[in-house]
């Protein structure tokens, strides 16, 4: 009976220990439970926590209110930021398609401006071939094909003759196409002194 006795004692001190030991590691809280126990025996135990008043409640309650209204604000400003990005972002893509526009249309006018000049070029260089051709040959079959020429045609042919020859230092044979052309008839005749009068007022092409 005694042996029981004494098993019990240690089965009741093991178990308060247990209940001790998982009170201090948050397990349970017996300490609340037995609070009028701890008292009995000199210690203080755990009371329950008081529920917060309305002063701490409407306090935390502003303080969320202005987060929130710090937040709105902040959400705003960001939001206005944006639509600033934004419009940047869409003005400088506007500025980028005008310079591109820009761009092509220079390029379109240096591409006129070149086919200008080659086809000036080709146009000079045909004429000086034509003027080295008639050239070479007797003045009467020259005259002859300078006469179905066109005036501005056989200008250019003239002067072209004419820096030819004063270039490679030899006699131009201008004077003597036109000579031979104003001596076939009178209507002839005018159209060398038309010729030599546009000659005179019209300055030479630019090549």
């Amino acid at each position: 009976m005694g042996r029981v006795i004494v098993l019990l004692f240690l089965i009741i001190i093991l178990a308060g220990g247990g209940l001790v030991w998982f009170d201090h590691l948050n397990v349970i809280d017996i300490k609340t439970l037995l609070s009028p126990v701890y008292r009995f025996i000199g210690r203080e135990g755990r009371t329950e926590t008081e529920a917060p008043s309305e002063e701490l409640l409407s306090l935390d309650a502003e303080r969320f209110a202005a987060l929130v209204e710090s937040l709105d604000l902040r959400s705003m400003d960001l939001d206005r930021r944006e639509e600033d990005i934004q419009k940047r972002m869409n003005e400088i893509e506007q500025m980028a398609q005008e310079l591109e526009e820009r761009q092509k249309a220079l390029d379109e006018r240096e591409k006129s401006i070149n086919a200008v000049l080659q086809e000036t070029e080709n146009k000079d260089r045909n004429i000086e071939q034509i003027s080295r051709y008639l050239t070479s040959m007797p003045p009467g079959n020259a005259v002859a094909i300078l006469d179905k020429t066109g005036d501005q045609d056989a200008i250019d042919i003239f002067r072209k003759t004419e820096e030819i020859a004063q270039a490679e230092g030899t006699v131009s044979m201008v004077s003597v196409w036109l000579m031979q052309l104003s001596a076939i008839d009178e209507n002839h005749a005018q159209r060398v002194a038309e010729l030599n009068r546009k000659m005179a007022a019209r300055p030479p092409a630019v090549n």
